[in-house]
């Protein structure tokens, strides 16, 4: 794989190792060769130290003394678990926009819903989306909230979305549900809005992955939607 010039050295080794764990080439307990990625990226050491340090902190991998690292417990579970936590920070700062919010943030949101619902391709809809969440965190999240928000997006590949024929209409009520809840100042029902909306990403994912053969049919949970 040849290096990316204009990204960080970092990025690029947590995406290879993220990328080799979504499509089955790494699986729960595989050590982790370092040899191997500093001979696919053309790089040193260093950042492969780096990206496994942010890895074992976002819970993808283990590193044991003088053994390595490893990939931690990889299945529809551990998938759930990571998107149920990135429901709950999402609802932390959407429920402080509905607690108060300002007549600016409302404007944001409702400029940004607009394009949402005139989406009629993925990519677009997933670019607004992210402008809409941004919209709040940058608003509502502190530093410490922010920077967990953006730790827990790692496991979240936005190729997979994009695959999925249905994401538009399926994900679209979540923030219709979650605009007028900060709009009617609802802070339970905008927790609960990103909580559903991250239960839908969870389950796009782990389908994807049984798809791919990643995970085995059996692992796939039963739907909560």
């Amino acid at each position: 794989m040849p290096k990316t010039y204009g990204a960080k050295e970092k990025d690029q080794v947590v995406a290879f190792i993220l990328n080799q764990v979504l499509t089955g080439k790494l699986r729960t307990g595989d050590r982790v060769d370092r040899n191997e990625i500093a001979r696919e990226l053309g790089i040193s050491r260093v950042p492969i130290q780096e990206a496994i340090v942010q890895l074992e902190h976002d819970g993808l991998l283990s590193t044991r003394y003088h053994r390595g690292a490893f990939v931690s417990r990889f299945d529809a579970d551990t998938i759930s678990e990571h998107y149920e936590l990135h429901g709950v920070l999402n609802g932390i700062a959407s429920a402080r926009a509905a607690t108060n919010p300002t007549p600016r943030i409302l404007g944001q949101l409702e400029d940004v819903m607009r394009t949402m619902r005139a989406s009629k391709e993925p990519r677009t809809f997933q670019r607004a989306t992210r402008v809409y969440r941004r919209a709040i965190n940058d608003e509502y999240a502190g530093p410490r909230l922010d920077a967990s928000i953006r730790a827990s997006q790692g496991l979240i590949p936005r190729a997979f979305l994009l695959s999925y024929p249905s994401i538009v209409t399926e994900m679209l009520p979540f923030y219709e549900d979650e605009t007028a809840a900060i709009r009617h100042r609802d802070p339970d029902g905008a927790r609960a809005a990103c909580s559903g909306c991250a239960e839908l990403m969870a389950e796009v994912m782990v389908t994807e992955l049984v798809r791919r053969g990643v995970l085995a049919p059996s692992d796939k949970p039963a739907a909560v939607f």
